[in-house]
């Protein structure tokens, strides 16, 4: 495949470790560093909209900032998931500029996991909220989302961290994987057995991938929060720009650029 963009962007899914993503990219866009092409998973996939939707990292921060969960997800009864993502879907109905992936000024790849073929998707044309949200349908936390009569999951679960779509197109690959494993206490709730499997199965990608990257942020911080704790927004957001400018700073950013 054919050189066509200087620079590539990879964010992971996460649930609300997501925010650190934004960090990132503000570290890297104050670093004269931008993006020509973005691929997401999951909360990665909602950032890197909102973001080639044209608003600046912090703009993000203040938009999905909340002080409650419940703000994002509603429990439900059990049929296919324990929560709703209706929140979600309210705050990127309310502001996504862009209805479909091609009024988007960066190019943009949104994974989802196909559950009735087994397979990962890459959208990168058509409905735009739609991709987003079956990227975003954790298994089991949420029911799965339907796309043209195809049951979608969260893309996390047979790729996380997706640079499969941009690999050969772009000149230097930078990766942000907001999902690490650590060590966790007690896992005893249905809903807490659900979500540690989830982390786990999704944090093996930095092991198989992190050799594609031209570079790779991937804070440990990270396995200290929560995936669906957005109250700690802030932190995170902060722990992503830390990151990364240490990151920046071992490197030649003259030569990213150019």
């Amino acid at each position: 495949m054919k050189i066509k963009y200087k620079i590539g962007l990879v964010l992971s899914g996460g649930g609300a470790r997501g925010f650190a993503h934004l960090g990132v990219i503000q570290a890297l866009n104050e670093s004269g560093i931008f993006p020509g092409v973005i691929s997401g998973t999951s909360a990665g996939a909602i950032v890197g909209a909102l973001y080639a939707d044209g608003y600046k990292p912090k703009e993000i921060l203040k938009l999905m900032n909340s002080k409650s969960s419940l703000d994002y997800f509603s429990l439900t009864v059990p049929k296919g998931g324990f929560l709703k993502i209706s929140g979600v879907i309210r705050t990127l109905s309310a502001n996504l500029r862009a209805k479909s992936f091609n009024e988007l000024k960066i190019p943009l790849y949104v994974t989802a996991t196909d559950l009735n073929n087994g397979k990962a998707v890459y959208f990168s044309s058509g409905n735009l909220l739609q991709a987003i949200i079956a990227s975003s349908s954790i298994p089991v936390l949420f029911r799965p989302f339907t796309i043209d009569n195809i049951q979608y999951v969260d893309g996390g679960v047979l790729d996380n961290l997706p640079i499969r779509p941009i690999e050969k197109s772009c000149g230097f690959i930078i990766g942000s994987f907001v999902n690490p494993s650590g060590y966790e206490e007690k896992v005893t709730s249905v809903m807490q057995i659900a979500v540690r499997t989830f982390i786990l199965s999704m944090s093996k990608e930095v092991d198989e991938k992190s050799s594609k990257f031209d570079l790779l942020i991937a804070p440990q911080e990270l396995c200290n929060f929560k995936i669906l704790d957005p109250e700690k927004a802030g932190d995170l957001f902060e722990i992503g720009y830390r990151c990364t400018m240490e990151k920046l700073r071992r490197i030649d950013i003259k030569s990213i650029i150019s």
